[in-house]
């Protein structure tokens, strides 16, 4: 890890479990010079393991300039839960950013964005888009032969280490977003809010057991925009890529909402039902990116 002299002023919180493959593309995609216009001094990365059976290895990126941290959870258990509180916990940054899912690649404005998007409207939640890699979403392209070694060719026709903004080629939206650019989102796989945010909505809620936490991330979406003060911001141009791993919802064959869904209710006592509300949306890519985007991906 390179030494800092001040805090960093975003912290990302990415949690990690059995993701060998996938974690290390995930934290070079969060780190600068991938991610543009930061400073590598501004960007602080904890990457928090799950109990992994085969921890992945990132030494080389912990080398980096912006700082890698890599921590082991006490007490591991099958929700990802405690384990990102209990990283949220270790962050210095004033801006905490969640990948609950540490197989997602991130487009490389995310963080100027998050930081400008801050400075604009500073009590917002910063969201973004989730997409899949392949021709569909991942439930659905993985009955037809998608797979890790498919997945692998893919990225390999793009250079998306050179041009991030390249994943938009080869990919599609995730059903969290099914409505494309500006989707109400069900949950944001890269989801940011000051540290006092995160203080005042305590974090996830630990009684979410299931693998994967259930609908964990949903229901923290939810609670931060009935916290939160002001219109969150989306950030337009911008998105995650899910990588394909064997994740126990995305990944499913058969599909885990109803226990999903029934394990939300025993907590809230309601059912699970998405919120409508209002969005800003911001963009720190030119114009001419931004249509070349676009047009790369357009959803249907």
């Amino acid at each position: 890890m390179i030494p800092q002299s001040r805090s960093p002023a975003v912290s990302v919180v990415v949690i990690g479990y059995n993701m060998a493959r996938e974690l290390p593309r995930t934290v070079f995609s969060l780190s600068p010079p991938y991610q543009n216009g930061v400073d590598a001094s501004d960007v602080e990365i904890i990457v928090v393991d799950n109990g992994s059976d085969r921890p992945a290895d990132i030494s080389e990126l912990t080398q980096q300039a912006c700082a890698v941290r890599v921590l082991n959870v006490p007490h591991p258990n099958k929700s990802p839960a405690r384990a990102a509180n209990f990283g949220v916990a270790q962050a210095r940054g004033d801006i905490i950013g969640l990948w609950i899912d540490g197989a997602r690649l991130a487009s490389p404005g995310i963080l100027r964005g998050v930081l400008d998007s801050q400075r604009l409207r500073p009590a917002a939640g910063i969201l973004t888009l989730g997409l899949h890699l392949g021709p569909g979403p991942q439930q659905e392209s993985m009955l037809n032969g998608y797979d890790q070694r498919a997945e692998d060719r893919l990225l390999e026709t793009i250079d998306w280490r050179e041009d991030g903004y390249r994943l938009f080629q080869i990919a599609s939206l995730a059903r969290s977003s099914s409505e494309g650019w500006f989707s109400e989102l069900a949950e944001s796989n890269g989801i940011f809010m000051h540290r006092e945010l995160w203080h005042e909505l305590s974090g996830l809620d630990e009684a979410f057991t299931l693998p994967g936490g259930g609908l964990v991330n949903l229901d923290l979406l939810q609670r931060m925009l009935a916290a939160s003060p002001v219109d969150p911001v989306t950030l337009l141009g911008e998105g995650t890529f899910h990588q394909i791993h064997g994740g126990v919802s995305t990944n499913a064959r058969v599909s885990p909402w109803p226990e999903f869904a029934r394990e939300y209710r025993e907590i809230r006592g309601r059912d699970f039902e998405p919120v409508s509300y209002s969005s800003r949306f911001y963009s720190c890519v030119d114009r001419h990116r931004l249509l070349d985007i676009f047009r790369a991906f357009q959803p249907v």
